[in-house]
């Protein structure tokens, strides 16, 4: 279709110049005399047929082109297109204006240069801040708007758990984004950008064993969550090609949809909160569920290994939690009551210390 579509608008252009030209063409040959030759629908005729043959030299280049510009341009995404593209309307128009203007001087060189060169620079400007501000100018139609002074609250701040939930490569690793979608604590549509799925296939090829089953495990994840979880996954195709890292990717494809990252990355949800960009670390929420304990609580504990110290003992709650037994060692491979004398938060996580409740009746 794209070929005959080709050919079709060489003949056109060959048809149109034949008409201008073969004309001209005769003068200079001084043939013009010759009445056959001397004819508008001859001359088109004779432009069409020209250009016909030319097509089946260029055509095939032509294709190439038009096939290559097609995937450059679906790469990039709509928003960039949509602000880059006002822009230029922006930028075309403020050289009309401008353009009409000098036109109105009557001085040859101004009404012909000027006009042109206004274009060219005030289109490309124009593109170039339309492109480069799209996230300002989103920002100014995705901006919630605050409660109203009679306390309603606005359908956009209610939509916020609607919101797109995009994933990041070490939240698909780390498996537990599944369960959390099958609880439907996550709601809204889950976004699986091509980058991330590209590095994760990329983690899956690796020659490193540990990192293959890393990158096989997350595509696992990918497979469950599409088919077997009841909630909506969307694929994002575009790339950011100016862009090298996936997480910088994520952040700008974020701000783009006014989508929230979904990750346990801790530098990559700093680097979110900076860029005020919303973000759901699922670290958060694991220690946000953890069971609170507090000191002279009883636990039922089976005692695994032996600690740092003497007479320690190592135990792990469900969770994963681990609890350091005083005079524990005694007990390893038993379960035995403890009773909690500390809880210590630490930036790795929380450590609980306990003691055998034999010990404590015993002093």
């Amino acid at each position: 279709m794209l070929k005959r579509i080709i050919q079709a608008c060489f003949l056109i252009v060959g048809g149109t110049l034949g008409m201008i030209l073969i004309p001209e063409l005769l003068v200079v040959l001084h043939a013009d005399d010759i009445a056959l030759l001397n004819n508008p629908y001859v001359s088109v005729l004779l432009g069409a047929i020209i250009f016909y043959l030319i097509t089946f030299w260029a055509v095939d280049h032509v294709i190439y082109f038009m096939k290559w510009l097609e995937e450059q341009l679906v790469k990039i995404p709509i928003t960039d297109i949509i602000f880059g593209s006002v822009g230029l309307l922006v930028g075309l128009l403020a050289a009309f204006l401008v353009g009409y203007a000098f036109s109105a001087i009557g001085v040859p060189i101004l009404n012909t240069v000027v006009p042109i060169i206004l274009t060219l620079l005030f289109g490309y400007l124009g593109f170039q801040v339309g492109f480069k501000k799209r996230d300002e100018l989103l920002n100014l139609f995705t901006k919630n708007k605050k409660k109203n002074p009679d306390g309603e609250v606005n359908e956009d701040e209610e939509g916020d758990s609607k919101r797109l939930k995009i994933l990041d490569t070490s939240v698909i690793i780390d498996g537990r984004i599944a369960d959390i979608c099958q609880t439907g604590f996550l709601e809204g549509t889950i976004v699986i950008p091509q980058f991330v799925l590209n590095e994760l296939q990329h983690i899956a090829d690796s020659s490193d064993a540990l990192k293959r089953n890393r990158g096989r495990r997350g595509l696992d994840i990918l497979n469950r969550i599409q088919k077997d979880l009841p909630i909506k996954v969307e694929m994002y195709e575009g790339d950011f090609e100016d862009i090298q890292e996936v997480d910088s990717k994520l952040v700008k494809l974020a701000k783009i949809s006014g989508g929230m990252v979904v990750t346990n990355d801790f530098n990559l949800n700093k680097v979110c909160e900076f860029q005020n960009v919303a973000v759901l670390n699922i670290n958060d929420l694991a220690n946000a569920v953890k069971p609170v304990v507090l000191p002279g609580e009883e636990m039922n504990v089976q005692v695994i290994k032996d600690g740092k110290e003497q007479n320690q003992g190592i135990a792990y709650l469900d969770d994963g939690t681990m609890i350091v037994v005083e005079g524990g060692r005694d007990h390893i491979g038993k379960r035995i009551d403890v009773l909690v004398t500390s809880v210590l938060q630490t930036s790795a996580g929380r450590m609980i210390f306990a003691k055998p409740k034999l010990l404590e009746k015993a002093l």
